[in-house]
């Protein structure tokens, strides 16, 4: 059943946090009582969901697992499947992920975690202010707790270069030079970057380029691919199609279609 209504909205986070959140978000979506599915594509960061409503299932080997909330997407490597049913309303907070699990110390990896931590006592106080349909005042409730979390922590700063580095080159910059901007080996890069995101620098230099081109073809379906390619640096178009199929799982043509079906 096609949804019956939808809302996103995306906030800034303080800049002190903007080495550490992308954004805030929040996400409306209605479908009435029969139980719909929704899929979501990997992209470049980890994310902490809180959901309220009337619950939220991981759809997984034909089963349904409820998700407590909040939960915690970690890098994916392919599209997760989740169930709804009636009315929920999500506020996500979207991470870097080479800072988030350090930041809640917390062990990193892949996939969906389910940790409990003190993060999750803010789910009385947001539950109240979306109910009450204050969305401004929630994101600035999870902000504050972020901030003075930040004001406790201190962070690996051959990790922060790491990321700004990756960042700026929007994921096409060869390992070794990621290395050079952090002023360390590769063997110590690699080794503090797969503790703390669960990833190879490589690997998500390669969702971070996936992602470019998902955000691309989501806008413009009609966009070239071969110029995609060329300026995400892509050895070439086939090798653009092999990578997005690994992380979407189908061809770059046959999701450009379907989001111009749904435009």
């Amino acid at each position: 059943m096609p949804p019956l209504h939808t809302y996103y909205q995306e906030f800034q986070p303080a800049e002190e946090l903007k080495d550490i959140i992308q954004c805030f978000w929040y996400y409306k979506r209605a479908v009435g009582e029969e139980q719909s599915c929704f899929e979501v594509i990997p992209d470049g960061h980890t994310e902490i969901i809180f959901h309220f409503g009337d619950g939220l299932d991981l759809f997984d080997n034909e089963k349904l697992t409820p998700l407590p909330s909040p939960f915690i997407m970690g890098l994916q490597e392919g599209p997760v499947c989740f169930h709804i049913k009636n009315t929920m309303e999500i506020m996500g907070i979207r991470c870097y992920p080479w800072v988030l699990f350090d930041l809640l110390d917390i062990p990193s990896g892949k996939g969906i975690h389910l940790p409990k931590h003190p993060v999750s006592q803010l789910y009385p106080d947001l539950n109240a202010l979306i109910l009450s349909g204050t969305i401004e005042p929630a994101v600035a409730r999870i902000q504050q707790y972020f901030l003075e979390l930040f004001s406790q922590k201190s962070f690996d700063e051959v990790l922060s270069k790491a990321g700004t580095a990756i960042r700026a080159a929007k994921g096409s910059i060869p390992v070794h030079e990621v290395a050079d901007s952090s002023h360390t080996t590769l063997r110590t890069l690699e080794r503090k970057f797969k503790k703390s995101s669960g990833k190879t620098v490589k690997d998500l230099c390669a969702l971070i380029r996936f992602e470019q081109v998902r955000n691309e073809l989501m806008l413009n379906p009609d966009a070239n691919l071969a110029g995609l390619a060329y300026e995400l640096g892509y050895t070439d178009q086939s090798h653009l199609t092999r990578e997005f199929k690994r992380y979407a799982h189908v061809t770059p043509a046959a999701f450009a279609r379907k989001c111009r079906n749904e435009q």
